[in-house]
């Protein structure tokens, strides 16, 4: 009945609201039930249309994976979906107009949820968070969107975004008051990490791979706090306090408790993946080079759908040359990655007739340096406090199972608080606060606040608590 009333509510807002807009609303676009083919599969993995979500994004795969709460009252993959396109570089955003698809960790509410999107359907990352905003970043109107182009954003195809839509909507009019986006470069992996340790965001990463490393044991949704201008994962009032904890993301951290079997459990797997990490860096594994300027990717599954060509301007420039008809298919705007990384290219010509075919390897597109900064998003109206219409996404460019997950015990780890001091404004550190015991108690405890900045390993350790399926605040 709940569900029943809520859907109603919703739809006739969205039609009261109509009227107000300019391009109107397609209340049948944004209310599509889910096909009957993701109805079976969420059956067949123990879940229900309503159960909670939530979502991982992983730019270099250039994937995103919707969780899905089971029977279990875990999270478990439902399904991966190919992204069509993103823009920017591996690393964080920074600034309006750099182009960069944000990294970490954001919450999306109903109200950011968009029905009246210029790209198909949308809905709002809700960048700049708290960390963000604590290093001053900018920007605004970053979207998971369709229509397959992207100045900042996650670009996915119509289909696969009114999917994802659907999901979103059937888990809030469950009951579900927010879901967890947490957008990561790559998989965190210790060959991952190795790759990529000689890139100036490592230590920023290592700080994410903290919270990834709290949802791969527990297969819960993290509870993610921000202070000391850095991600605070699964904390907790220090005993029976019912004080709740205050968090300040450019202050000093408060004193919490995190439950001591999860972070056994973290620890392990931590202590796993710096073993592995240290054999990959002795064996000189290759690291990936520090580019800059990069024009983001797309799944190799839709630049294959491009039959792409590689052609060079008459100013030396090398850029994809796509077939109109096939880049019709996915979305009107499709916007691939220009000019590739040392692909070689057969011909001079800035004619797709002209050029000889020169196919792309199946692997992940490298990114152009001849990318412009395009403005993010335009602004319109917002509709609903159920189905909001965000401004405009970004201005349109030109044509193994699971592991088994920590039980709750009783025991926890008590982070003690420091004075505030002011802080420089520097890049984040992904090292935790150190370890030390306290000889009155023999508790473990970590200094809350003093950030540590990181060697190319992981020989760190960090403190987490019971996960519990809540949403970051």
């Amino acid at each position: 009945m709940w569900r029943a009333l809520t859907a109603s509510a919703a739809i006739a807002t969205v039609v009261a609201l109509t009227g107000c807009q300019t391009n109107g609303v397609d209340v049948a676009k944004a209310m599509r039930p889910l096909s009957p083919q993701m109805v079976s599969l969420i059956e067949q993995k123990g879940m229900s249309k309503e159960s909670p979500i939530l979502a991982r994004i992983f730019k270099e795969e250039s994937e995103l994976e919707i969780w899905k709460q089971d029977n279990t009252g875990r999270l478990a993959l439902l399904k991966t979906y190919p992204i069509c396109r993103w823009s920017g570089e591996l690393g964080p955003k920074i600034k309006q107009g750099d182009r960069q698809a944000p990294e970490g960790f954001y919450t999306i509410t109903p109200g950011q949820m968009n029905p009246n999107s210029s790209y198909y359907l949308s809905f709002n990352i809700g960048y700049p968070n708290e960390f963000d905003r604590a290093f001053g970043r900018t920007g605004s109107h970053l979207m998971v969107h369709g229509d397959c182009s992207s100045a900042g954003c996650y670009a996915m195809t119509d289909d696969q975004i009114g999917e994802i839509y659907a999901l979103a909507r059937e888990s809030f009019f469950g009951g579900q008051q927010s879901f967890q986006i947490q957008a990561y470069p790559f998989r965190m992996t210790p060959l991952n990490m190795a790759k990529h340790r000689n890139s100036p965001h490592f230590a920023f990463w290592k700080m994410l791979k903290q919270g990834y490393d709290h949802f791969e044991v527990s297969r819960m949704e993290p509870k993610v706090n921000v202070c000391d201008r850095r991600y605070v994962f699964n904390a907790q009032a220090p005993g029976n306090s019912s004080k709740p904890l205050r968090f300040e993301a450019a202050g000093s951290c408060p004193t919490y408790e995190v439950n001591q079997e999860m972070l056994e459990a973290v620890a392990e797997k931590q202590k796993s993946d710096d073993a592995q990490f240290a054999a990959l860096v002795q064996k000189n594994t290759a690291t990936v080079p520090v580019r800059t300027g990069r024009d983001g990717g797309m799944h190799e599954t839709f630049l294959a759908k491009l039959t792409p060509r590689l052609v060079r301007d008459p100013d030396g420039n090398v850029r994809y040359d796509i077939d109109p008809q096939q880049s019709g298919k996915l979305g009107s705007y499709v916007n691939p990655p220009r000019d590739p990384d040392n692909t070689p290219v057969s011909t001079a010509s800035t004619s797709r007739s002209a050029a000889p075919a020169a196919r792309v390897a199946a692997a992940q597109p490298a990114a152009s340096q001849l990318a412009a900064a395009q403005p993010e998003e335009s602004t319109m109206s917002r509709l609903s406090r159920w189905f909001s219409s965000e401004p405009k996404p970004e201005a349109k460019p030109a044509p193994a199972p699971a592991p088994k997950p920590a039980a709750r015990p009783a025991a926890t780890t008590t982070v003690a608080a420091k004075p505030k001091t002011q802080q420089p404004h520097q890049e984040a550190s992904a090292e935790p606060p150190p370890l030390r015991t306290s000889a009155a108690t023999g508790a473990s405890l970590m200094s809350g606040a003093t950030p540590v900045v990181p060697a190319d390993n992981f020989e760190s350790r960090f403190g987490a608590s019971d996960s519990r399926f809540g949403s970051a605040r």
